[in-house]
């Protein structure tokens, strides 16, 4: 695959209590920051001159904080900066309390082609619960706009599992979001995650978290109800109309496809080695200005350590594991590397083998971490 590109814009203009994304909400660096993302484009382009990428996502953050000047200069330096093709997925993620209408025509125009709108629920209470910055009506309206400004490529984010909901709730936020049809739809379980200040409130006792039993109902009816709509649960939380409107960019996580980060905290891939940048504002500008690169870490993975991911990774994915390819890869005969956890696992319906692949069912991927775990145990 193509490497892929993966701009980070660091500003909220206010933090969700779940996320634990770094982010800040000090808009006013938003221009010291361009600078900076502008100065690391030009140095890690030195490394890959030549290399075509055929997908660039910006995402935060809260991008569509950004004036469309900026976003204009940040596109205009990429393009400059590296080799991006002509017909490139570019994505751009939007919070529908930080757009209007022709704030998404000056982005379509700019050269976004792939919008991904974090409407979360279209339930006023939800959102209040998770902290958002707009109504329900600012979601549809924002939906609306986006298919007014020309994207054909839209994709909308929502999150289930929210302490207190019932099924019949779910099912009305993912009735709306098929009713509009988008060409993707991405259902999160809602994850607590340490340090954030949701966790703080459970941990507080504040709400109790939803019963499992319920959360995983609700993931089990997403894809049965999704799936009755024309959508392909292509991944596990990921839905779309067709293959050509999966994520291409996110697609070259799942799939062990090169990609550099750019901007704060970013990640960056070219097998075997990771690298990430600080998730300090003012230490990436004080690099860069200094001529450095903003780098907190690089690591090297082992063999055991990519073979870790990519079972995790590929069964995260419906198409699954491509058996012949990871042996390609690794050297090893994947069936008798995993055989008794693969036995055990095919036997309770929770894996899929047909010679080619080995994939999870629906109901396997509700225990995906248990699988996993069990998996890599048996890697040397």
């Amino acid at each position: 695959m193509n490497p892929g590109l993966y701009i980070h814009v660091p500003f909220c203009v206010r933090k969700c209590p779940y996320c634990d994304f770094y982010s800040t909400e000090d808009v006013s660096r938003l221009g010291a920051y361009k600078d900076a993302l502008i100065r690391e484009m030009a140095m890690r382009a030195a490394a890959a001159p030549c290399l075509p990428f055929d997908t660039v996502h910006i995402g935060g953050g809260t991008p569509s904080v950004m004036d469309v000047s900026s976003l204009e200069q940040i596109l205009k330096a990429a393009y400059s900066n590296f080799n991006i093709l002509s017909d490139a997925e570019i994505t751009m993620e939007a919070n529908p309390g930080t757009i209007a209408a022709d704030t998404l025509s000056d982005y379509r125009s700019a050269g976004v082609n792939r919008i991904n709108i974090g409407v979360q629920s279209f339930n006023d209470a939800n959102l209040s619960f998770l902290g958002r910055i707009h109504s329900a009506a600012q979601a549809l309206q924002a939906l609306r706009s986006a298919e007014k400004a020309g994207f054909e490529n839209i994709g909308l984010d929502l999150i289930y599992g929210l302490p207190g909901q019932q099924m019949d709730s779910w099912q009305k936020d993912l009735a709306a979001a098929a009713d509009f049809s988008p060409a993707h739809i991405s259902c999160y379980m809602l994850t607590i995650e340490e340090g954030t200040k949701m966790a703080a409130d459970m941990d507080e006792g504040i709400f109790i978290p939803l019963c499992e039993e319920l959360v995983s109902a609700m993931f089990a009816r997403t894809s049965q109800f999704l799936s009755s709509r024309g959508y392909r649960h292509y991944e596990i939380s990921n839905f779309a109309v067709s293959d050509k409107a999966r994520s291409a960019h996110n697609q070259k996580y799942w799939k062990n496809a090169p990609y550099i980060g750019l901007g704060p905290a970013a990640h960056s891939y070219v097998e075997p080695q990771r690298s990430w940048n600080t998730e300090n504002l003012d230490q990436y500008i004080s690099a860069l200005f200094s001529d450095r690169l903003p780098e907190e870490k690089t690591e090297c993975l082992s063999l055991s350590q990519m073979m870790i991911e990519a079972v995790y990774l590929g069964l995260r994915q419906s198409d699954g594991i491509n058996i012949m390819k990871f042996e390609q890869r690794f050297g090893k005969n994947f069936n008798e590397m995993f055989a008794p956890a693969l036995q055990r696992f095919t036997s309770s319906g929770h894996i899929q083998l047909d010679g080619r692949t080995c994939s999870l069912t629906l109901e396997g991927m509700l225990f995906i971490d248990t699988i996993v775990k069990d998996l890599i145990s048996r890697i040397p």
